[in-house]
């Protein structure tokens, strides 16, 4: 079955130029390091130990930045490697000053690729986060007898039926992994029935606070602009979820004064379709971009940049999560739960069911289906208390895995 998946990646890597060159021109592709994916790198290996992580997009690797800062300072790891699969999650990692961390972006899965980019950078240890699982890879991987770490590991039920399909290629894959930590009890049900090795639970390490002092200031300009407004922010949106979110702007406007909406799109390069959508609603729309020197008479602030996330859950009260109105499983609530924002989101959250039952728990969360539901449920008090809860469970998970990933280079490193 490795070998007929084999002859369908070795068909894409034909194909590839044109989906590369399509990709270019929507701008979710580099111009530059587009060749990176056919394992040419950019990037120099420096002399020592390199530890690998891999993450497809920005979420996960926001969830390992704690453990990037951690291993920076570690003397004994001279390079650390951080792979990922879209632009976005490369621009975000550049925001961040690391010494020895480079990123490339992953390679096509296919055998030769993913030997030459082992061959190459001579990983000690190859640690895949979330749901990433890459047949072809993870065969070379084995090979090379480099510990195969599956870390925050992540499998829906829908996931799973689909590698159940195919089960003895799943076990065959999945069997290869030296040890995975899965980030919630359904994920280690689904990894243990695939047959995977060793399966340790800590918890999600996306409760883990990524703080850099960089990403959290916002211009004073701005800062002095919403200092006179009431806002609340709609975070990680998708296609159509900005429409609704601006209804509620609307509605809620109608109670409260002074009041902006923040909308950060999942996919900025979105923006100006969005105001295509909402400009018949009469509504102001700014640009976070354009640097606005006044907010007077401004509704809607559009974030259309990258990495800025999260210095706006850190001054909003209420946090709508993208995602969750339309059938995408719904975006990460924690980094604004953090802060102590009340989360508002839609039906869809399977990507993040145990940490929403958390915080329904907490009752800090609420579900909405319509404009009207969301205008109604938005507050503009903080809850300091549930914000430091959250922090105090992702500082002890973080002390965890950290440990658990210090024996495999402490371990490495004795066989050096």
């Amino acid at each position: 079955m490795l070998f007929l998946y084999h002859i369908l990646t070795s068909i894409i890597i034909i194909f590839s130029p044109l989906i590369i060159f399509y990709r270019i021109l929507k701008n979710k592709e580099d111009k530059k390091r587009y060749i990176e994916k056919f394992s040419i790198t950019s990037k120099k290996r420096v002399k020592g130990k390199l530890i690998w992580f891999h993450g497809a997009s920005v979420g996960e690797i926001l969830s390992i930045i704690p453990i990037i800062k951690k291993y920076e300072k570690n003397n004994s790891i001279a390079q650390i490697l951080v792979t990922s699969s879209t632009l976005s999650s490369s621009k975000v990692l550049q925001k961040f000053k690391f010494k020895k961390t480079v990123h490339q972006f992953y390679p096509i899965d296919s055998l030769f690729l993913t030997n030459k980019f082992l061959g190459f950078w001579k990983p000690c240890m190859a640690v895949f986060v979330d749901s990433e699982i890459w047949p072809c890879m993870y065969n070379n991987v084995n090979n090379k007898k480099i510990p195969l770490i599956l870390l925050n590991a992540r499998l829906t039920k829908k996931t799973f039926k689909k590698w159940t399909i195919l089960s003895d290629f799943a076990r065959s894959i999945f069997n290869k992994i030296t040890i995975a930590y899965p980030q919630n009890f359904e994920t280690a049900k689904y990894l243990k029935k695939l047959k995977v090795n060793k399966i340790r639970y800590l918890g999600n390490l996306k409760f883990a606070e990524n703080f850099e002092e960089n990403l959290d200031k916002i211009n004073l300009n701005l800062k002095k602009e919403l200092k006179k407004k009431k806002i609340w922010v709609a975070s990680s949106t998708h296609k159509g979820e900005e429409l609704l979110c601006a209804k509620a702007h609307i509605q809620l406007r109608k109670k409260v004064k002074n009041l902006i909406t923040i909308i950060i799109p999942r996919h900025i390069q979105r923006s100006k379709e969005i105001i295509s959508e909402i400009k018949n609603l009469s509504l102001k729309v700014s640009l976070h971009s354009t640097k606005p020197q006044s907010l007077k008479n401004t509704d809607i602030y559009i974030v259309d940049t990258f990495g800025e996330t999260k210095k706006f859950h850190k001054i909003s009260c209420s946090v709508f999560l993208g995602g969750s109105l339309i059938d995408k499983g719904g975006q990460n609530p924690l980094e604004a739960a953090r802060f102590g924002a009340k989360i508002l989101h839609g039906p869809n959250t399977d990507n993040f069911r145990d940490v929403y039952k958390l915080l329904k728990k907490l009752k800090i969360s609420k579900k909405i289906n319509t404009s009207k539901g969301l205008a109604f449920s938005v507050t503009f008090r903080k809850n300091a208390i549930i914000g430091n809860k959250i922090r105090n469970i992702g500082q002890n998970i973080l002390k965890k895995t950290i440990k658990e990933l210090d024996y495999f280079i402490i371990d490495e490193s004795k066989k050096t």
